[in-house]
């Protein structure tokens, strides 16, 4: 099942929930920092793939820093992808191991998508992650307290773009114009539509005067880079 149907047909009608950060801060706080009224949460999810290289060079051309949620098999598969994230000045979540519904899993079996993950990305030298997204945005006590065990803050999206869902590049940009600070928008490692949204994305922030931030493992809000 390609990801993107995988993404369809599970995803839930998710709500915002708690959050946290990555464990790195690479790069020092964007030089235009000082006039940033607000920080927004971009996030992209399911790699890294074939795909990262792209996206990460068009966030680097155009200033932004972002989360990338990776999935555990990818993260082992393409560990220099990994790598790379960091370089750029990415943080690195936590998105389970192979993309599962968590809620219909056993706790051993959450604890194992959980923590092969935290270990994948180590490896691949993402450091220990400290955010975690539920993938569909499915969650429950379990999830949330095996999360927890590892040191984790689980993460939502405020804002969906709906790239896996086959977003125009403008429906793209026009769902990042929705969000105000300390929010967070859910989009996604591999859609071309996404990556060529990026130099708008960036326009469209600095036209509101938002800048793009980390995300705080104590809040699970957007804030300026620490």
């Amino acid at each position: 099942m390609s990801r993107k149907s995988r993404f369809r047909r599970g995803l839930a009608a998710a709500a915002v929930a708690a959050a946290g950060a990555t464990a790195l801060t690479v790069a020092a706080a964007p030089a235009q920092a000082a006039s940033c009224s607000g920080y927004v949460g971009l996030t992209f999810d399911d790699g890294p793939s074939g795909n990262t290289p792209a996206l990460l060079n068009a966030l680097r051309q155009n200033g932004l820093r972002a989360t990338m949620f990776n999935e555990g098999q990818y993260a082992a598969a393409y560990p220099a992808q990994v790598a790379a994230q960091v370089s750029a000045g990415m943080w690195v979540g936590n998105h389970t191991y192979t993309h599962p519904h968590l809620t219909q899993l056993s706790q051993a079996q959450v604890d194992s998508e959980i923590s092969r993950t935290q270990q994948a990305i180590a490896n691949a030298g993402g450091g220990t992650p400290r955010l975690f997204r539920p993938p569909y945005g499915e969650t429950n006590s379990t999830v949330q307290s095996v999360a927890a065990r590892y040191g984790l803050t689980q993460i939502i999206w405020d804002v969906d773009s709906q790239d896996w869902n086959g977003a125009s590049t403008d429906a793209i940009v026009q769902a990042n114009a929705r969000l105000t600070n300390g929010q967070i928008i859910l989009m996604h490692d591999w859609p071309a539509n996404t990556v060529a949204a990026i130099p708008r994305i960036a326009q469209t922030l600095a036209s509101k005067g938002l800048c793009a931030g980390m995300i705080s493992p104590q809040t699970g809000r957007a804030v300026a880079p620490g």
